[in-house]
This record gives structure tokens, C-alpha cells and sequence, in this order.
């Protein structure tokens, strides 16, 4: 098994005063070639974005993007008429397809909002855009993997266009899960707040994992963490 971690102190940094984002892989005017993504994982921003602000109307074409909210709300609209404010806990896909427009404001006009945006490559081109929702409880999540992301939407998961599942997990200080890689997998690992091990490796809040390789993934919590694994063709 071949791991490589991304810290977080080495990712790109954007801050707009509203905006305030750090990028995982490659976005925008942050360009590191040796940070493109990885498989068909392109984009991980966390974003912090202050009241009443946001991100307006602008458009994409082919690719799935999903959102997953930390704290806050999150307000969306799009040009296929959705309109629905998320929470802490949910998380959307919105296939883009062959295009939609879509706006992301801070529903609070003092609250601060916390989120992950993520982009992956689409497995087909040109599909008929889609938008879906959906809630995991701390509940869901708490020692223990979730599947909140994957391609034919079992265990009550969003589905998504192409060959990726998502799992989500928040573990106490002591707990543990397992993830196996199977052989021709991948895997990412991003840790969302707290502070956790991955096979004895320290991590901490916005730190990444690239796995390549089959093999067992032991993820400890330290305080309290919050992650996402990505399982990857």
C-alpha cells in the first residue's frame, strides 16, 4: 500500500475577505501541477464564507459536484428551478451535465458558513443535469462509516455518474474504523475538523490521504474528527 499525505499547511489559500478557501488540488488562480487531483477526484475547497455572502449565478458543464456542509447553512438555487437551504449534516450532488447555473449564498446574514465543495469527473458526458439532497444525523455517522455518496445509491446514499463512493464518519477520542482497499481501488482521505491517525500517521484538520494499493486503512480518532473517504476506481 503506497500512502501519501497532503498537509493542510501546503494547500493553496485564498482569502476574499468574504471568502475565505483552501484548496486541496488546483482551483482557480492557485495552480500546482503536482496538485491536479487525483483519479477522478478534481476538487476539495474548504470554505468559510461570512453572512449574507456568497457565491452568485454562474454556470458548469460535466461534472458532478457535491457539497457537504460542517456548519452554517447554505442556501441554493439553480436554473432547474431547486431551491433548498442546507444544514449541517447534508450534503448535495448536482450533476452539471450538459449545464446548469446555480448560486450558493450564507442563508444567515451573521452566522458564518462552513462547507466542503467537491468536484469529480463525470463517467458519461453530456447527461440531462441533475440536483439531489439529503440529511446524515451526527447520529449516522458517529463511530462508524456512512455511505453517503455512490454510484447506484444503496444504503439510501445520493447516487453520482461514475464509479465513486463517499463515506462519511465523526469519531469520538479512542474510537476506530476500518476501510479496506480492494485491489484496481483507490482511496482519498480528507479530514474535515479534528484530529485523527491513519495507520499510526497523525492528521489533522484539512490534511489528505492518497492511497494506492489494496489494503486496510485504520482511521483512530484523537479529539473528536469529522473525515470523508473517497473509494476510487
Amino acid at each position: 500500500m503506497t500512502v501519501a499525505i497532503r498537509k493542510s499547511a501546503e494547500r493553496g489559500h485564498a482569502n476574499h475577505g468574504w471568502l475565505d478557501s483552501y484548496h486541496t488540488f488546483s482551483f482557480a488562480n492557485y495552480m500546482d501541477p503536482a496538485h491536479m487531483g487525483f483519479r477522478d477526484l478534481r476538487v476539495i475547497n474548504q470554505d468559510r464564507v461570512k453572512g449574507g455572502m456568497g457565491f452568485g449565478a454562474h454556470g458548469h458543464r460535466d461534472m458532478e459536484i457535491v457539497t457537504y456542509v460542517l456548519d452554517g447553512a447554505l442556501e441554493h438555487k439553480d436554473s432547474m428551478g431547486n431551491g433548498e437551504v442546507m444544514q449541517p449534516g447534508d450534503v448535495q450532488r448536482m450533476s452539471a451535465g450538459t449545464g446548469i447555473v446555480h448560486s450558493e449564498y450564507n442563508a444567515s446574514i451573521t452566522d458564518p458558513v462552513h462547507f466542503l465543495q467537491i468536484w469529480i469527473y463525470p463517467q458519461d458526458r453530456g447527461i440531462k443535469p441533475g440536483y439531489v439532497q439529503k440529511g446524515f444525523s451526527r447520529a449516522d455517522k458517529l463511530n462508524q462509516l456512512r455511505l453517503i455518496v455512490s454510484p447506484d445509491g444503496r444504503d439510501n446514499s445520493l447516487t453520482i455518474n461514475q464509479n465513486t463512493s463517499i463515506y462519511a464518519s465523526v469519531l469520538e477520542p479512542g474510537a476506530k474504523v476500518m476501510h479496506t482497499v480492494k485491489p484496481d481501488r483507490h482511496a482519498w482521505v480528507q479530514i474535515a475538523r479534528g484530529s485523527a491517525t491513519l495507520n499510526g500517521q497523525p492528521l489533522r484538520e484539512g490534511d489528505g490521504v492518497a492511497v494506492s494499493e489494496a489494503g486496510d486503512l485504520e482511521i483512530a480518532g484523537q479529539d473528536e474528527v469529522e473525515f470523508l473517504i473517497f473509494d476510487l476506481a
